[in-house]
């Protein structure tokens, strides 16, 4: 890290730590900034996307249908940020069986993230988001997997930096405040969590993630757990009733990018760029949840559809509206999920097998296992026409 490229703007400070390199210390968040005209209008066009998916979120019959969904996406996303890779179908099938030892090991770390993810909104009914929390989600992201050895759940004692793996600090891209000072760095940052601002919501959201990686309280894991702080903070701020946009997909999309203006805000203050940047995520993400909420409704109607003309019982629909939440099952997985008996259960099964909407994938006799395909596919990547508002699934 190269103290030249730190102008007088800069939001903070730079210390010489016993490593003989320089760390950056934030100083605490500005409670009022002047926007440029660029920025206003990118914010106007970012509450517009942001409060039609409000409006979509309102009118989802069952939000469980889709939320469950798209937090797996987004852990699949922002893990794959990291350099940690599994796809959808590995991600439900391990949450299927919870192997000790799963084929792919990365799984079980993009796992991890829905259960924090989940964790953290089941708190929100009972404290605010706090460093406390923040504690608790880190605890739970890292447990059982690679940074377990890092003192989950609790702040760094140590200095730690970003840069290219096995380069010693002296190389490293940011070197974030020393251990001496993270204590400090983190009150301030908790203050400006819920303090009272002139700032839109977005804009502060924007500064807040910043200032958290800016920080980079913990060992391990700091940018999973900031990026999973965002949903959680636009449903505690009652910005979205439930958890349904997620900025992984475009910080994974444009990565460098993502990291470049982050530091550029620590080494000039470009504040206008990073907010520019975070708002333009809010504006594609939340047209793209909303496409994709309808896409999957619409798949759930198509399957009900299928169905109905198969003239199936009841358990059938009961069985399709959990599959939008875990696509893949057993039947003896059906059997709880339905509370019947296994021939009754089984019969279920092969009644949406037959319909199209339920494949085996394991190729057993015994412990068979059974994929809804067609719904993972509604979870790839999107092409949206902002005029026809019409959206693709490959």
């Amino acid at each position: 890290m190269d103290p030249a490229e730190f102008t007088r703007d800069s939001p903070g400070k730079l210390l010489l730590i016993p490593e003989r390199v320089h760390a950056f210390v934030p100083n605490p968040l500005p409670s009022e900034l002047k926007l440029n005209s660029e920025t206003v209008k990118i914010l106007s066009e970012a509450d517009r996307s942001l409060g039609h998916l409000h409006g979509v979120a309102q009118s989802l019959p069952n939000p469980k249908l889709v939320v469950r969904l798209f937090l797996r996406r987004e852990a699949e996303l922002s893990s794959r940020i990291e350099g940690t890779y599994a796809t959808q179908r590995d991600l439900v099938l391990f949450e299927l069986h919870r192997p000790a030892k799963p084929e792919k090991s990365d799984v079980r770390e993009v796992a991890n993230y829905v259960v924090a993810l989940e964790r953290g909104l089941a708190r929100l009914n009972d404290i605010p988001i706090c460093l406390r929390l923040i504690r608790e989600l880190h605890s739970r992201l890292l447990r059982g997997v690679r940074g377990a050895t890092s003192r989950p759940g609790e702040f760094r004692t140590i200095q730690n930096f970003i840069g290219q793996g096995g380069q010693p600090i002296s190389r490293a891209r940011y070197v974030p405040p020393p251990a001496s000072e993270v204590s400090k760095c983190l009150d301030a940052f908790e203050r400006s969590l819920h303090e009272e601002t002139s700032l839109p919501p977005l804009v502060q959201l924007a500064m807040i993630h910043y200032q958290f990686e800016a920080i980079h309280p913990f060992e391990d894991g700091n940018g999973r757990i900031g990026r999973l702080l965002l949903p959680l903070l636009l449903c505690e701020k009652k910005l979205l009733p439930h958890p349904l946009l997620h900025l992984s997909a475009f910080f994974e999309r444009h990565r460098q990018d993502y990291y470049d203006q982050l530091l550029r805000v620590s080494q000039a203050g470009d504040w206008e760029s990073w907010i520019q940047f975070f708002l333009r995520a809010v504006c594609e993400q939340a047209k793209e949840a909303s496409e994709r909420s309808r896409a999957l409704l619409d798949l759930r109607q198509k399957f009900q559809e299928k169905i109905r003309a198969k003239r199936a019982s009841a358990l059938a629909a009961q069985l399709v509206d959990y599959l939008f939440t875990s696509p893949a099952l057993t039947v003896p997985l059906a059997t709880e999920i339905l509370k019947v008996a296994y021939p009754s259960a089984n019969q279920t099964v092969q009644r949406l097998v037959r319909a199209g909407i339920l494949s085996e994938i394991s190729g057993h006799k015994r412990n068979r296992v059974w994929l809804a395909s067609g719904i993972l596919q509604m979870l790839s990547p999107m092409q949206i026409n902002p005029r026809s508002k019409k959206s693709t699934a490959p």
